[in-house]
């Protein structure tokens, strides 16, 4: 019988990283390194979550796709065997590179995979932002144009944002991250990336870092002007207040707040993930307690429907649950 889980993160060096998570979150950073991503709950063949509580710890996720898949997930039928989902937390000390992620009817003949996500703002500097979509009227001959001569970054909509500030990319949508960001990100279960432009820097290799421009300019939805955030609208409820912050095939993301003492169940028959922003939440299940504080992730099984979120003080998260189209 499956159990509320946790899983060890994995951490990712990157070139625009810094130390932030361990600052936010007392995660165990290795020394020294710039980590930029924290990959929370992966099946990425060679990037497995390994489970860290209870009676199944040690085993990872994709034994337990292959093991107890109906369990899991319930009715979901992923197109693949492996979890529709991968959630991380990023911060990025530096700029992103602009980049997009090919779209579903593109991913094959590109040799890669389509990437939906979403980000949620945990933190932000003063003067923070996002590079998303391009500004009103920027045609594809205009942006190759800038591509060559090195200022294709005036082509990118930049929107300033704040904490709890949520944005949702779909597979097509050029974007970056600026700096002074730590992000939720919630996305299909793809790693791949075209990069349009690195800012002419260095890799931590000392190389400049590959550009994939063919691709990228086979997958950038031209049409895409100006997205904006999420709407920022909470519904208020008798324990606390929620918004939706995706709601598609994919996956649907809430961001919820619950008063200090108050509780919610988890909808039968549904995986769900929960993140913890700000607070502490209880995670009560048959056989698990699990205390979530600030950027810790816990999988409520399908099979689970007795889970409680309990919320010690008053605490945000997000629910997040797979899609029948991951």
């Amino acid at each position: 019988m499956l159990y509320p889980l946790t899983f060890r993160p994995l951490f990712k060096e990157r070139v625009w990283g810094g130390r932030k998570l361990e600052e936010l979150y007392q995660k165990s950073l290795p020394a020294g390194a710039p980590i930029g991503e924290s990959w929370e709950i992966s099946d990425r063949p060679g990037d497995v979550s390994v489970i860290a509580n209870g009676p199944l710890a040690g085993k990872d996720l994709h034994w337990l796709m292959e093991q107890h898949g109906v369990e899991l997930l319930g009715n979901l039928q992923p197109q693949t065997p492996r979890f529709p989902l991968l959630i991380k937390i990023l911060d990025a000390r530096e700029k992103l590179s602009l980049q997009v992620h090919p779209p579903a009817e593109r991913a094959i003949e590109l040799g890669g995979e389509p990437k939906t996500e979403l980000w949620y703002i945990a933190e932000a500097e003063p003067g923070a932002e996002l590079y998303v979509g391009l500004k009103q009227g920027v045609t594809r001959a205009a942006f190759e144009q800038k591509i060559k001569d090195g200022s294709v970054a005036d082509c990118f909509h930049r929107v300033l944002v704040h904490a709890g500030d949520a944005m949702f990319l779909p597979s097509g949508r050029v974007h970056a991250i600026g700096k002074g960001l730590v992000i939720f990100e919630i996305q299909q279960n793809s790693d791949t990336t075209y990069r349009v432009f690195d800012w002419n820097r260095l890799g931590l290799d000392g190389k400049p870092r590959p550009l994939h421009q063919r691709e990228s300019l086979a997958s950038i939805d031209f049409t895409d002007f100006q997205p904006g955030l999420v709407p920022a609208g909470f519904v208020v409820e008798a324990s606390g207040k929620r918004r939706i912050l995706a709601a598609n095939p994919l996956f649907t993301v809430e961001e919820c707040e619950l008063a200090a003492g108050r509780s919610r169940g988890k909808a039968l028959g549904t995986m769900q993930v929960i993140a913890t922003v700000y607070g502490n939440l209880e995670i009560r299940g048959a056989s698990q307690i699990i205390s979530l504080s600030p950027g810790f992730f816990c999988l409520l099984p399908a099979s689970t429907n007795d889970v409680q979120i309990i919320a010690n003080q008053t605490s945000r998260f997000l629910a997040i649950q797979a899609g029948a189209g991951g």
